[in-house]
């Protein structure tokens, strides 16, 4: 990132971050986890009647969403998806699992351009594509360690179309219909991420490096998910080496 955004990305993952936390790690009971995320809650409200934050970390916070005028929406959107990651394991069809997104992804694109001013409907909609995607393609990748969570983000009504069960998933089984059920959720994902993939080129300088680099990696993971058949149990795709260069190199040549 170019120095004059970093401190307000540092800050807007630290936030993200440690929210994400409360949701995810330890040995929290969901009560205790729920109380720490209304806990940020009120911090955002705080910020919003312009009175002081109480904890450094929002103190921070507030400066820079004054400085940079940041919407308080994003960051209460994610904070309903972390509350949703304690209460809520299944998802019913696609239309759940885009809603999560749509609070879980897309709020972190929308206050990078917020932060870099780039607000037009189209830029906003190209970002929620790729963030949504990019989610969806996180989902795929780690089907596994969300099972191990007691998660499923896989819509049910498709899992079972394909007659997929959760026992396949417990037992590491990508046998019967997995591989053409995976095919499916992998190239809607890609679908989704090749339509916002100009935005790489409508951001200019390192930021819009950095957006087609990130593009570029999600296709790359896309591309071991389909080159392994889907089995993310036994082939679970990661970003080597030759995978950065690869995308160095193709975000260089397609500003």
């Amino acid at each position: 990132m170019p120095a004059r955004f970093r401190p307000a990305v540092r800050l807007i993952y630290a936030f993200a971050r440690q929210a994400d936390d409360f949701a995810d790690e330890g040995d929290l009971v969901p009560a205790e986890r729920l109380r720490l995320l209304a806990g940020f809650e009120d911090e955002l409200d705080r910020i919003e009647a312009e009175q002081q934050p109480r904890s450094e970390l929002f103190q921070g916070l507030a400066q820079i969403i004054h400085r940079h005028q940041l919407p308080l929406k994003p960051f209460r959107d994610l904070l309903s998806a972390f509350s949703q990651d304690v209460t809520k394991s299944r998802y019913a069809d696609f239309g759940e699992v885009m809603d999560y997104c749509r609070r879980s992804a897309n709020p972190i694109g929308r206050l990078l351009l917020h932060l870099f001013r780039e607000t037009s409907p189209r830029s906003l909609a190209m970002s929620d594509g790729i963030c949504a995607s990019l989610q969806l393609v996180n989902f795929l990748q780690d089907v596994e360690i969300d099972y191990r969570k007691d998660r499923i983000y896989l819509p049910q009504d498709e899992m079972a179309r394909y007659g997929i069960h959760e026992k396949q998933i417990a037992e590491r089984d990508a046998g019967g219909m997995w591989s053409e059920f995976m095919r499916f959720q992998a190239e809607r994902a890609r679908r989704m991420l090749r339509a916002g993939a100009p935005l790489g080129r409508v951001l200019s300088g390192r930021v819009g490096l950095e957006l087609r680099m990130i593009v570029l990696g999600g296709e790359s993971i896309l591309r071991q998910l389909h080159d392994a058949h889907g089995d993310v149990f036994r082939h679970r795709p990661v970003l080597r080496r030759r995978d950065w260069v690869y995308m160095i190199s193709r975000a260089l040549l397609s500003r």
